[in-house]
């Protein structure tokens, strides 16, 4: 078969392709890719959606002239009209996630808000339990403030901050404690907790609830379309094996 793609001194046929994309672990970007063409095979944009992609696409990639369009085609070995095609693949896959999903965004939301929200929670972690215990009780009798108790004696990058971490999404932190700060009041400390070979004190200053607002939504749309993606490559696709293998 014809040469399609020289390297240095390697050049590469069509027959190679197959083989050299498996070596290098590029097939399941592959299939990713063609699974969303099809996906995306039927959806519609209007002429005005079509030129404002085109435009946000070729600002992207600084296409300003004739002559970088050019160079920009022959560096990705691509045609005009795979251009065309590429300046309008990014609208056309949003346009099939709201419609795949527009309508699942908020029963997934509130599915999913309590891990979401953010939190400013303040923790002190030693290796001792009698020192734990020492501390926690200083905290709960005021004798001494968390900050200061945090910047003696805990043992981790907290200390720097006086104990004090976030704001963090809740999913965050170890899911120990995330389970603790989830069913906390601010201000509410813990009594010392065993975490692998920690012993922690940890204290919710304040809970950041997460609005549904736009940026929510399309992480949230992302989010499903990426578990729809993994769920396709598993139930549709097959890898076959190649008899070939390619040597630099």
């Amino acid at each position: 078969m014809g040469v399609v793609l020289q390297v240095g001194e390697q050049k590469i046929t069509e027959s190679d392709l197959y083989p050299l994309l498996g070596q290098y672990r590029l097939l399941p970007q592959l299939v990713k890719e063609i699974i969303i063409d099809q996906a995306i095979a039927e959806i519609e944009c209007t002429p005005e959606e079509q030129q404002m992609a085109r435009n946000l696409f070729y600002q992207q990639n600084q296409l300003t002239s004739e002559e970088k369009i050019q160079a920009w085609l022959k560096q990705q070995g691509i045609t005009r009209e795979q251009l065309e095609y590429l300046s309008l693949r990014e609208l056309k896959l949003e346009k099939f996630k709201q419609v795949t999903w527009g309508n699942k965004i908020e029963p997934y939301f509130l599915k999913i808000k309590g891990k979401l929200d953010r939190v400013i929670y303040s923790l002190i972690r030693t290796k001792d339990t009698g020192i734990a215990q020492e501390l926690y009780f200083r905290i709960q009798d005021q004798e001494n403030t968390f900050e200061e108790l945090a910047k003696k004696y805990s043992q981790g990058p907290e200390a720097q901050t006086g104990g004090l971490i976030g704001p963090v999404e809740l999913n965050v932190p170890h899911p120990t404690i995330s389970q603790m700060l989830m069913g906390s009041q601010p201000g509410q400390l813990w009594p010392p907790t065993q975490i692998g070979e920690w012993i922690i004190i940890i204290r919710l200053e304040q809970r950041i609830s997460t609005p549904l607002d736009q940026q929510t939504q399309q992480r949230i749309l992302n989010e499903l379309f990426q578990g729809w993606l993994i769920a396709q490559m598993q139930q549709i696709v097959s890898f076959l094996p190649s008899t070939e293998s390619i040597n630099p």
